[in-house]
C-alpha cells in the first residue's frame, strides 16, 4: 500500500506525492533553548526522527531542517523566553542559548535521533525575517506602529484555515492581550520595537527591535526549502497561533501555498493532566534518564500513534523499560546462536514468515506512519524468533542472519530501537531501579507512620547525591 499521510490542513488522510520526484523538503519546528528539553520535545523529536527514517527507507532523499530559536519567543506576558532564562540564570542571552543548545542535541541524541540536515538559529536570519516583513508592508499585510510591524489578518480573509478558528471568534475567545497598538485584536507582532534595556536588538528600517515568533519559521523555511515545501511538522499546541500565523504570512508574501501537508503530534500528558510545571507533574528528559534509559523513553514514544496523546507515568514507563528488554533479549539470543550456528541454506518456511512480518509492519508504517501497529508486528517476530532460538533443532547461520537482518532494518533502521551493538543485558536501569526501591520503602515505611526510619532513608540518598522530591503525582528523584 502506497503511503497515506494525515493531512492536519484538510483534516484527512492523503495519498502522499512529493512535489519533486525521489526528493522530499520537511520542516518541523525546533526548541526555544532557555531551559533543558522536556518529555514533550522528546515525543515530537522522536515521532518526526521516525517521519524521517521511513522516507528514507522509502527510497527518498530527505532534506530535514529544524530551526532553533534563541530569540523572539513571546511568553503571554510579553516576555521574551530567551531574556526570561538568562534573567534566571544572571548569564548573557547567547550564554544561555549555547547552552541549552548543545545540551537539547545531547538529549536527542541519547534517545537516537537523527540530527537535522540543517538546524538554523533565529539569531543568524535577522535580514531573511526583516525582508519578508517588508514584503508584507509593500503587498498591505502588515502595518507599523510606533517601531513595531503587525501582521493585519483583517487582510488575509483564509486565516484561520488550519486551526478551524474564525477571527470573530478570536476577538470573543479573549485569550489575546488588548494592544492599542494593533488594528484588530487577533493582529500578531512580525517585528517589536525594543524598549530601553532590551538586550537583544538588531537594526531595522523600523528602528532596532526584534523579530516575533512566528516570522522565524516562514523566513528560514522558505530559505531552505523554497516554497510551497512538502512536510510541515510540529506539536498540535503549535496549530494555533504559530502554525496559523505561518500559513498567513508566508502565503500572503508569496501568493502560493507554503506547506502541502501539516502533521501535529499529540500531547504527553500524566492521567489525564497535560504535563505542565505549574501542575507539578513535569519532568526533564535529563530528569527521566536518571531513572530510566534513554532507550525505554524513546520506546513509549514509538509504541504509540504520533497523533495520539501520551500518557507517561511511572508505570508506563516500567513497563516500556520491560518491553524494551524484551525485545533487545530476543535479538541478543539471535546474535549469540548465529555465533556457533552451523552453515546452510535459510530456511524457507522462516523466510516467508519474516517476509510476512516485514509485509504487515510496512503496511503498518504506510497507514500514517502507525508506529503502534508495526510494534505488534516487531514483537510478533519476538515470538517467532524466541521459538526458533530454544528449539532444539539446529538452526542454520543464514537462517539466523534472515532474522536478525529484519531485526535491524524494522526495529533499528526505521523504528531506531535496535542499535548495531546492544548494551550488556540486565545493566541498564539496575541503578535506577534500586533507588526506586528505596523510594518504595520510605513511602511504606511513612504509611506505617515510622518517620525516622524514613527521613533517614531520604538523608541517606542525599548523602550519596540523590534528592528526592515529593509531588502530588508521587516521589521522584533528581541527582544533586
Amino acid at each position: 500500500m502506497p503511503l497515506q499521510i494525515y493531512n492536519s490542513l484538510t483534516r484527512q488522510k492523503e495519498l502522499f506525492v512529493p512535489l519533486h520526484e525521489g526528493r522530499v523538503m520537511m520542516y518541523v519546528c525546533g526548541p526555544t533553548v532557555y531551559d533543558d528539553a522536556h518529555i514533550g520535545h522528546g515525543k515530537t523529536y522522536v515521532n518526526f526522527d521516525v517521519v524521517v527514517r521511513y522516507l528514507r527507507y522509502l527510497g527518498y532523499r530527505v532534506r530535514y531542517v529544524q530551526n532553533i530559536t534563541d530569540v523572539g519567543h513571546m511568553l503571554d506576558t510579553g516576555e521574551d523566553r530567551i531574556l526570561k532564562g538568562a534573567a534566571r540564570e544572571r548569564i548573557e542571552p547567547m550564554e544561555l542559548v549555547e547552552r541549552y543548545t548543545r545540551r537539547f542535541f545531547e538529549d536527542m541524541d541519547a534517545l537516537n535521533v537523527t540530527r537535522p540536515d540543517i538546524s538554523p538559529r533565529a539569531s543568524g536570519h535577522i535580514p531573511e525575517q526583516i525582508a519578508l516583513v517588508q514584503r508584507l508592508i509593500e503587498k498591505g499585510h502588515a502595518y507599523v506602529v510606533n517601531g513595531s510591524v503587525y501582521f493585519d489578518v483583517s487582510s488575509w480573509p483564509t486565516y484561520g484555515k488550519l486551526s478551524g478558528r474564525r477571527v470573530e471568534e478570536l476577538i470573543q475567545g479573549a485569550r489575546i492581550e488588548v494592544n492599542p497598538e494593533k488594528r484588530h485584536a487577533a493582529d500578531f507582532a512580525l517585528w517589536k520595537r525594543a524598549e530601553p534595556g532590551h538586550i537583544m536588538r538588531w537594526p531595522s528600517p523600523w528602528g532596532e527591535g526584534y523579530p516575533g515568533w512566528h516570522i522565524e519559521c516562514s523566513a528560514m523555511a522558505t530559505k531552505y526549502l523554497g516554497q510551497p515545501f512538502d512536510i510541515h511538522g510540529g506539536g498540535v499546541d503549535n496549530k494555533f497561533p504559530h502554525h496559523e500565523s505561518e500559513i498567513a504570512q508566508s502565503e500572503a508574501a508569496y501568493d502560493r501555498d507554503f506547506a502541502r501537508i501539516w502533521m501535529h503530534n499529540g500531547m504527553v500528558m500524566v492521567g489525564a493532566e497535560e504535563m505542565h510545571k505549574s501542575l507539578g507533574n513535569f519532568m526533564t528528559l535529563r530528569q527521566a534518564f536518571e531513572r530510566w534509559s534513554p532507550m525505554a523513553v524513546r520506546f513509549l514514544i514509538v509504541g504509540s500513534h504520533y497523533r495520539s496523546p501520551l500518557d507517561f507515568t511511572p508505570e508506563a514507563m516500567d513497563a516500556a523499560s520491560r518491553g524494551l528488554e524484551r525485545l533487545w533479549g530476543a535479538v541478543r539470543s539471535v546474535r549469540e546462536r548465529l555465533q556457533t550456528a552451523p552453515e546452510g541454506p535459510a530456511d524457507d518456511d522462516v523466510l516467508a514468515s519474516l517476509e510476512d512480518h516485514k509485509a504487515r509492519f510496512l503496511a503498518a508504517m504506510d497507514d500514517d506512519f502507525n508506529t503502534s501497529a508495526a510494534m505488534a508486528v516487531l514483537f510478533d517476530l519476538v515470538r517467532v524468533s524466541n521459538s526458533l532460538v530454544a528449539s532444539p533443532e539446529p538452526v542454520t547461520r543464514d537462517t539466523l542472519a534472515a532474522i536478525d537482518a529484519a531485526y535491524r532494518e524494522l526495529g533499528g533502521d526505521i523504528l531506531g530501537l535496535i542499535p548495531p551493538e546492544l548494551p550488556a543485558e540486565g545493566l541498564a536501569g539496575l541503578a535506577a531501579d534500586l533507588v526506586q526501591l528505596l523510594i518504595d520503602t520510605r513511602q511504606e515505611l511513612r504509611e506505617a507512620k515510622q518517620y525516622a526510619l524514613a527521613d533517614q532513608i531520604r538523608k541517606r540518598l542525599r548523602d550519596l547525591g540523590i534528592v528526592l522530591e515529593d509531588t502530588p503525582h508521587g516521589t521522584r528523584w533528581v541527582k544533586a
